[in-house]
């Protein structure tokens, strides 16, 4: 799916991929969330005996003198106590790398959607990509992207959206222009987890942005 939008000397196309070929449609609900209950460990019981309370010898015909001979029981066995409940694994740290990263998740939390995290993987690609836009004489237009994006095997969906403005390095401008179009805005708001974004700016001044998602 590409989309081409002009505004104000800005340009922008957003691209999905997935391995099933399958693409995020915009306006689609937020993936719902999976609880995974946990099981308890329970206790076990314990058990106990006891031993005779006395021993008495057989009386003699000259009935003598006899002294009880008893014996404690031990004490009874106490239950082992039940283990603890595992702690539930800590959930990863969301680290932020770049401007446009930190607006893309203020938006999903507007949308009560969780942060995407950054992936060393995506911003390979993301470098890539935003520099190759930025060649003299290369067309502006989405290229493997969404290829190199699926070898960092972060999920089976990936996304891309680029753009580019005259006036230079400009995220706040961008994210706006992102977030007014559907398909980018799908993407912005999709079922990932992982993002990178890189900027790469011509020799006239123009800068042109690439966002991978996975």
């Amino acid at each position: 799916m590409r989309v081409f939008g002009l505004l104000g000397g800005l340009v922008a196309v957003a691209v999905i991929g997935t391995v099933a070929v399958a693409g995020v449609r915009p306006g689609a609900g937020p993936a719902r969330p999976v609880t995974v209950a946990q099981v308890q460990p329970g206790g076990g019981t314990g058990y106990g005996y006891a031993l005779p309370q006395g021993l008495f010898p057989s009386p003699s015909p000259t009935p003598l003198p006899v002294k009880a001979v008893t014996s404690n029981p031990p004490a009874t066995q106490q239950a082992p106590a039940p283990k603890p409940a595992p702690k539930p694994a800590p959930k990863p740290s969301i680290v932020v790398r770049s401007t446009q990263q930190a607006l893309i998740n203020q938006d999903r939390a507007r949308y009560h959607l969780g942060p995407l995290t950054w992936s060393s993987c995506l911003a390979t690609v993301a470098r890539a990509e935003a520099a190759k836009l930025a060649t003299p004489g290369v067309a502006f237009q989405h290229y493997d992207g969404v290829s190199r994006d699926l070898t960092c095997h972060l999920g089976r969906q990936v996304g891309e959206n680029i753009g580019w403005w005259s006036g230079g390095i400009n995220d706040s401008q961008l994210n706006t222009m992102f977030m007014n179009s559907p398909e980018h805005k799908a993407n912005i708001l999709g079922p990932y987890h992982y993002i990178a974004t890189a900027w790469a700016v011509r020799s006239d001044g123009r800068a042109y942005i690439a966002v991978e998602f996975g």
